[in-house]
Formats: C-alpha cells, sequence, structure tokens
C-alpha cells in the first residue's frame, strides 16, 4: 500500500533546476503533500543519475542515498561521486510515512554544474576601448561575435558567459535566455557571476554565430550618488564559453579570445541611472548570423583571468521582465508631450511600439509623480537622467525595450512620438529578480490590503541583484540597515533564501581587515563601515534566514565573519555601552521625533545581535560561544539598565523609538516593563494615535504595543489614514511605499527632493505584523518544522487571512467573525504540526468541523491558560468555531 505523501517542489541549492552551479555538494530539498491530516515523512530516498535513463530505472549511478530516517526535507547535502565541471545530474526522491509505507518517486528534477575551475575557463575577457559619449562620458554599446563550425550531431550544448558590465547573449540571429542586467551587480575585483544557459537546440550543423552586446552596467557605469563612472573599469568586457557535447562523445569548445571580432552598433550609450540611447539607424541586421560579412569589424583586446578573482555560478534567481503592465491613461500637458500614466509605481523599463520617418527620434523620460501642472517631477532624481532616446530607422511598425538600464517610475514622459500615442505604444515591464511569490494576505481593510501590495510592489521594485534603497535616483544602493528591518517582511512575501545567500557574499567580501561591516554592500568609495543598526546586518540577516529556512550552511559560512563584527564592537566598548566606532550613525533614520541618542540605539542593537549570537551559536554546536555570548547580552542589559531606565520606568530621551528598542530587547527589569509600555503608549496617544518613528523604531512598535496589552492601540496606528501613517501615504495616492513618512503632505507639498523617494521598503517593514499578528503566522521551529498561529483579531476587522509557502508546505491561517462567534481556517503542511492559539473562555465550547475541537483528529492536545486555549495541530485542515459567549 503507498503512502499517503507525494513528494514534489524539487530544488537544488534552493533553486528549481539550477544549472551552472559551482557549489560541489549542492543541498536537495523538496515538500510533502497530502489530503489528510497527521501525515508524516519517516525516511527518504534520493537517486542521483548522470542520465534519464538509468534515474527511469531506478538507478543511482551518482549517488543512492539508501534509506535515510528522518524527517528532513530540506538543505540535505549531496554525498555522491565527486561532480566535474559541465556535468548535468537528473535526481528524484521517495519518501516513507509514519507508517512505514512508500511513496512513488518523484518526477525527476535536473541540475547542471558549471565551470568549477580557473583552469577549465579557456576564454579570457575580450572588448574594446572605445570612445566614450562626449556629453556624459558613457561608452557606447559593444557588438562582439565569432563564426565556428559545428560538423557532428549535437546532444547538448550550454554557454557559460559573464561580463564586466552587462551582457547581452545571442546565438545564429537569437537572443540566448531572457535574463536581464546579467551577470548581475557584485564586487567586480573580488567575485563575477556566471550564468549557464542551455542552447542545445539553437545549435545548429554547419555554420553558427555566437554573438554578444555589451554595456557599462555597474561595472563601468555612473553608480551611487557620488556620481562615480567607471568604478571597477573603464571600459566593459565579456567572457564567455559555449560547450558543445556531440554524440560520439567528443566536445566542441568555443570560448572568447583573439579570434572575435568587434563593432559599434545602435547602442551610443546605455548607463542604469542615465538611461539609453539607441539610433535603430545604425542597426546591423543580421549581424549575429552565419551569412554576415564581418570583414570592417575590429579585433577585440584580450585580457587574461586574475586568478585572485573568484568566478562562481549565480547563487540567486536571475533579474528578468516578469511582469507586463498596460498604461491607464494618456494625458497631454503640451501640445508635444504625452504622459502614459501606468498606474503602479515599479522598477523596470517600457516597451515603445512607433512607426514614422527615419531619423525620428522619440525621448521617453519617467518619473513617480506629476507636478500640479500635470507634467513630470524628476527633481527627486537628483543627477540620474533616467532618460530613454529611440531614433526611428524609419517603416513599419518598430518595437524597441531598452537593453541595459532600469527605471524608478509610474509615469512615462513621451516626446517627439510621431502622431497620437495610444495606449498599446508604452507598455511597463516589471523587472526583479524572480524570485517565487510565497505570501498573501487579506482582510476587510481596503486600505490595509492596498497597504500589502504597496509592500509587495515596493519589494519587487528594489531587488534587483542586491536589496536596494530605491529605484529611481541616482543612489540604488545595497543600504545594509534598510535591508535588515525589512528582510523578515521580504521572507513572508517571497523566497528570499538564495537573494539573500547571494547578498551575503557581498557582505563579507566588503568586510573590512577589522571586522567592520559596511553601510551598503557592495561596499562603494566614499561611503562608510560601522554604523550601528547597518554593519549589524551581518549577524540579523543570516540569523532570519535560518529562523525562516531552518538553513545552517548560511551560519557557518559567515560565522567567523559575524564573530569578527562582535569583537569589533566589543573591544571599542568595553563598558558594554557602545558609545565608540558608530561612524556615521544614522540613528532612526528619518524619524519624525528628536532625542533618541545614537548612543542608546546602538546599544539596544548591540544587545540584539549578542542574542542572535547565542542562539547560532548553539545552533552550530559551539557551546562556549552561546555561552559567552548569552553573558555578553547579560552584561550589555544591566549596563543599558543602569545607563537609560529610570526608577519609574521612564527611558532616558521619552521617544516612541527609545521605549520599543527598550522593550522589544527585554533591556528593563521585568517589574518596569508596564510602566514603560504605559509610557509609550501615552507619548502615541498625545500624538492623537501617531506614530513618529525612524527606520529603527517603526518595524517593532506595533509588535511591542500588542505583546504589552495595547493591541487596540497598535491596530488604530495600522489603520490611521491622516498624517503621519501608512493609512496617508494611501490616501494620497501611493501604490509603493514612501521613504519617509513626510514625503509628501498637505501643507507642505512635495518634499525636498534632496532625498525623496516613492519606492523605498523600509517602512513596508509593518508586513511582519500583517502576517504575524493580524493574521497569526509565527515560526516555532527554524524552517516552520512546527509553527506558532496567534491570530489576534481587532482593530474593527471582519476578518483576516494569510497564506505563507514555507519550506515544508503552505500554511494558511485565516480568521473571521460571525453572529455565532470567532471563525478560524487552519491549514498546516503535512511533516510539520502547529500550536494554535484562540481567545476563549472555555475551551470545551471550542468546536472543529462537527464536533469537539479536543476530540477532533489531528488535534494533539488542549491546554487553556488565561482567557486563552491552546490546541496542538498535528498536519492538516482544520476549521475552528469560538462561539459568541
Amino acid at each position: 500500500m503507498k503512502a499517503d505523501l507525494t513528494p514534489t517542489s524539487l530544488t537544488c541549492e534552493m533553486l528549481h533546476a539550477p544549472l551552472g552551479l559551482t557549489v560541489t555538494e549542492p543541498r536537495f530539498g523538496w515538500i510533502v503533500e497530502s489530503e489528510k491530516r497527521d501525515q508524516v515523512q519517516s525516511a527518504y530516498r534520493i537517486l542521483v543519475s548522470d542520465t534519464v535513463e538509468t534515474l527511469c530505472a531506478d538507478q543511482g549511478t551518482l549517488w543512492d542515498s539508501g534509506r535515510v530516517t528522518t524527517r528532513k526535507t530540506a538543505h540535505i547535502p549531496y554525498a555522491g561521486r565527486p561532480l566535474h565541471s559541465d556535468q548535468r545530474c537528473f535526481w528524484k526522491v521517495r519518501v516513507w510515512d509514519g507508517d512505514g509505507r512508500s511513496s512513488a518517486y518523484s518526477a525527476a528534477a535536473v541540475w547542471q554544474m558549471g565551470l568549477l575551475t580557473l583552469d577549465e575557463w579557456v576564454g579570457v575577457w575580450i572588448g574594446i576601448n572605445s570612445q566614450p559619449e562626449p556629453e556624459l562620458d558613457m561608452n557606447p554599446g559593444v557588438m562582439l561575435r565569432r563564426d565556428f563550425a559545428v560538423a557532428k550531431p549535437v546532444v547538448r550544448a550550454t554557454l557559460y558567459a559573464t561580463a564586466k558590465g552587462i551582457y547581452r547573449p545571442r546565438l545564429n540571429g537569437q537572443r540566448v535566455g531572457d535574463i536581464e542586467l546579467a551577470p548581475g551587480w557584485t564586487d567586480y575585483s573580488k567575485r563575477h557571476q556566471v550564468q549557464a544557459y542551455d542552447v542545445t537546440r539553437i545549435v545548429q550543423l554547419g555554420d553558427n554565430v555566437l554573438g554578444i552586446l555589451l554595456g557599462d552596467g555597474w561595472y563601468s557605469g555612473y553608480l551611487g550618488f557620488q556620481q562615480l563612472r567607471a568604478y571597477y573599469g573603464s571600459h566593459p568586457r565579456a567572457l564567455a564559453q559555449l560547450i558543445v557535447h556531440h554524440l560520439d562523445g567528443t566536445v566542441t569548445v568555443v570560448a572568447t579570445d583573439e579570434a572575435w571580432t568587434a563593432a559599434l552598433g545602435p547602442i551610443l550609450y546605455s548607463d542604469i541611472q542615465m538611461g539609453e540611447h539607441y539610433d535603430a539607424r545604425r542597426e546591423l541586421p543580421g549581424w549575429d548570423v552565419a551569412e554576415y560579412d564581418d570583414a570592417t569589424w575590429q579585433p577585440v583586446i584580450a585580457e587574461p583571468l586574475d586568478p585572485q578573482v573568484i568566478l562562481e555560478g549565480q547563487r540567486d534567481q536571475p533579474i528578468r521582465v516578469n511582469e507586463e503592465i498596460h498604461p491607464l491613461e494618456i494625458t497631454q500637458p503640451t501640445p508635444d508631450t504625452y504622459i502614459f500614466d501606468i498606474g503602479q509605481n515599479f522598477a523596470g523599463k517600457v516597451c515603445l511600439s512607433v512607426s514614422g520617418e527615419p531619423g525620428t527620434a522619440v525621448r521617453l523620460r519617467y518619473g513617480e509623480l506629476l507636478e500640479p501642472d500635470g507634467s513630470l517631477h524628476t527633481a527627486n532624481l537628483r543627477s540620474a537622467r533616467a532618460t530613454d532616446t529611440y531614433v526611428l530607422r524609419g517603416g513599419n511598425t518598430e518595437v524597441y525595450s531598452p537593453h541595459f538600464t532600469y527605471h524608478g517610475f509610474r509615469y512615462v514622459e513621451v516626446t517627439g512620438y510621431p502622431g497620437s500615442p495610444t495606449h498599446q505604444s508604452v507598455i511597463g515591464q516589471v523587472m526583479h529578480n524572480a524570485m517565487p511569490e510565497t505570501g498573501t494576505f487579506k482582510c476587510s481593510n481596503p486600505m490595509v490590503n492596498q497597504l500589502w501590495r504597496n509592500i509587495l510592489w515596493s519589494q519587487r521594485s528594489n531587488f534587483l541583484s542586491v536589496p536596494t534603497d530605491c529605484p529611481q535616483r541616482d543612489e540604488r544602493l545595497g543600504w545594509t540597515g534598510d535591508a535588515q528591518i525589512f528582510c523578515r517582511t521580504a521572507s513572508f512575501n517571497m523566497d528570499v533564501a538564495a537573494f539573500f545567500t547571494k547578498w551575503m557574499l557581498d557582505l563579507t567580501d566588503a568586510q573590512t581587515s577589522d571586522g567592520a561591516f559596511t553601510d551598503v554592500a557592495p561596499q562603494i568609495k566614499g561611503l562608510s563601515k560601522g554604523a550601528p543598526a547597518w554593519g549589524d546586518a551581518g549577524i540579523i540577516i543570516p540569523w532570519t534566514l535560518y529562523r525562516v529556512y531552518g538553513d545552517t550552511t548560511l551560519l557557518e559560512r559567515n560565522y567567523e565573519a559575524m564573530k569578527a563584527w562582535m569583537r569589533y564592537i566589543g573591544e571599542a566598548n568595553p563598558l558594554h555601552l557602545r558609545t565608540k566606532r558608530l561612524h556615521n550613525s544614522y540613528a532612526d533614520w528619518v524619524s519624525l521625533e528628536r532625542g533618541t541618542s545614537a548612543e542608546q540605539i546602538a546599544t539596544a542593537y548591540w544587545a540584539r545581535i549578542a542574542r542572535m549570537m547565542a542562539e547560532i551559536a548553539a545552533a552550530l554546536g559551539h557551546e562556549n560561544d552561546a555561552e559567552y555570548y548569552a553573558e555578553t547580552y547579560a552584561e550589555i542589559r544591566q549596563t543599558y539598565i543602569a545607563a537609560y531606565v529610570h526608577p519609574d520606568g521612564a527611558i532616558e530621551t521619552d521617544t516612541q523609538t527609545a521605549y520599543v528598542l527598550a522593550l522589544d530587547n527585554d533591556l528593563l527589569p521585568e517589574a518596569l516593563r508596564p510602566a514603560a509600555a504605559e509610557r509609550l503608549a501615552r507619548i502615541i496617544e498625545h500624538h492623537n494615535d501617531h506614530l513618529a518613528t525612524g527606520f529603527l523604531g517603526t518595524p517593532a512598535l506595533c509588535f511591542v504595543l500588542g505583546e504589552n496589552g495595547y493591541l487596540d492601540l497598535a491596530y488604530r496606528l495600522l489603520t490611521q489614514e491622516t498624517y503621519p501613517s501608512w493609512g496617508y501615504m494611501i490616501k494620497n495616492g501611493a501604490t509603493t511605499m514612501w521613504e519617509r513618512w513626510d514625503a509628501y503632505t498637505h501643507a507642505e507639498g512635495i518634499h525636498n527632493p534632496g532625498m525623496n523617494s516613492f519606492n523605498h521598503y523600509a517602512y513596508g517593514a509593518i508586513g511582519e505584523w500583517l502576517y504575524r499578528v493580524v493574521a497569526g503566522i509565527n515560526v516555532g521551529q527554524p524552517g516552520y518544522g512546527h509553527s506558532l498561529l496567534r491570530p489576534r483579531p481587532g482593530g474593527g476587522l471582519d476578518y483576516a487571512s494569510a497564506t505563507y509557502r514555507s519550506v515544508h508546505g503552505t500554511l494558511h491561517c485565516g480568521w473571521r467573525r460571525s453572529d455565532d462567534g470567532l471563525h478560524v481556517d487552519v491549514t498546516v503542511p503535512a511533516n510539520t504540526t502547529a500550536t494554535l492559539e484562540l481567545p476563549a473562555d472555555n475551551p470545551h465550547t471550542v468546536q472543529e468541523g462537527d464536533g469537539p475541537a479536543s476530540e477532533a483528529e489531528g488535534v494533539q492536545f488542549v491546554r487553556y491558560a488565561r482567557g486563552k486555549v491552546v490546541f496542538g495541530l498535528a498536519s492538516g485542515q482544520f476549521r475552528f468555531l469560538v462561539p459568541r459567549t
């Protein structure tokens, strides 16, 4: 008899069917699904083979794990024969249930290894040193090509490629893949990501042409707000290696070398901040097919690989165009200017459709807002021009989408358009790393639903290779503090495991020799290091990913870096007040209240990361370290209390953020917590139920209120619609999160454009509260092997519901009020358990399905304490009713 479990959703290194891995012991994961309650996995067997045929015959030619007794389904390392470069591997898994019955094998999954050592790279860096465009000092786009012949039938062909800059590969007249802005941003002096493309169906017998389009990107384009250009190098370069396997077992390799030729084409310049200028009259039709004559093309410059720079397979999902949006409205503020309202602020580009006379120049400018006269607001872009220009070749309808740039915008200003544009003339293309979306939320309050959507859209807009602060202006940097406060919300919305794993490499690459983490990653000159809450991201983010995904590998990989950061703080602050090495302390950034001292915030964050380090050390089995960091936390706590906590529970500086950080990090004597919480509530009520917190005080504000008896006040903050509040943003047209509470006000209009993004995820950290408190989904054991479901109805809501697809499957918790009581629907994934807490005066009256909850299948225990009933749940779907009393 077969098990009632089915293994699905197979992943390798947290990715689906990845190509080009350079991790030699990749980790496997899967989800087990069942329609029945109380289903667990008791064992698994993994087969890995080098051919589909042997795998279908249930042979693990590379690895047969045998039957392994465990409930574990994630982060299981490969332990078979050594893997080699360019090797394609096929795998599947079967599982056994709690009664020892086996499932069928899963469908086959695949991954492919990349080039594991520099010695296996035949290719070298190639490019040309072209003359930059004079006005903005930007390089033109470069076209590279190489003819080659294939004489024998092809079994498999893979292109491995990367660039110093941004590239787009082409083969036999076709674009290869759909990745945007490859290879992504890293510290190119230390590492490059390599993309792998399956081109088996594009390679043909006979003559072939491999082509590459090459642009400046982060490597040699404008970077940051200091108008840095050519930060890593003055001209872009490409590196590629095509490996073709033939039916007879032989291999053909085509790589970038001196035999390639180069030309300038229609891209006069292309820059991430400035935009792209494309002249279609300069196109070279057929340049990437075999019949093209490249006799007038110039030779390339070839440069050797640097043995000190790592070439590794891309660890995260690549950037793609993930969605297209048609405009809502077209206006015409002046006779020759059209404004397209896409209806949604986002990051990406547009697809332009146009026809007209040769040489007609259509200019596209991008912005987040309109001025009162209906014209485009661009002042907040600062030095970023954010302008694309397309020059028509003439003839039939021409379709253009920029190659090597992206913008943050809702509105597109179009000038020079021949004739009258339609709603089909400009279509928005949404770009971000193609992470699966894992969370949903909805409730009875339309404003709160819009808030959740705004949070998600700001995440989409700012997760492009690194977690940026904003997608529109001349910045777009990986600010570490912003990322750590939003990381938990981000992990509900999307599967960010691979994305942050990659970015943690950027952060450790940037760590200085004295142990300091930097304020941005990748680091650029002119920016500081070691800021409290910003540098602390080096601990907070790995800890968060461990809690969410149960991944200890990231902890192990970063453990010494985290310890170095703790030493960096500790050796400068022996008295356990964090007053030294604060560097460019940002304190409670863009807070509306003044007074919370930098040292006070820094010390609270030091306590926070010390507790996390104690948990991390324990998870890794470092018992002495765990004890040391627990003692460090205790010493910081006592010193903080002595320095900042008054005998009546008041906290020095008396600000909302001061109370939030003290309560959230347990920096008060237990007896004084009620007084401190009451003082926080009184301060908020004195502000007419408005918050005044900044980046650091806001994320925990509603949590602290709810945990200390002020849930109603937390809900009032959530649903507030007057300034300052989340609702105020939405009432004033926001479709993403604003960088500051006063980005726009009725009284002052648009804030000073010096720092005013309308698409910045930091204040979207409230999303965590929506999932964890309003809907009630909380992690119990790391990775959600056990979940804590604690919905807290309130705020005048009639219902709320959320889902979250964890590494074990989809959790659901939703509630609604009705005449007969509180209905609560719960789904606990197979192979996991949960604890459900419900408000109830009498546990015996709670129903599940058609009978008493205490007698329902899958209810493992019932406890009652202080007005709530606690159920222990096995896996399955449950429907509870708490009768009205």
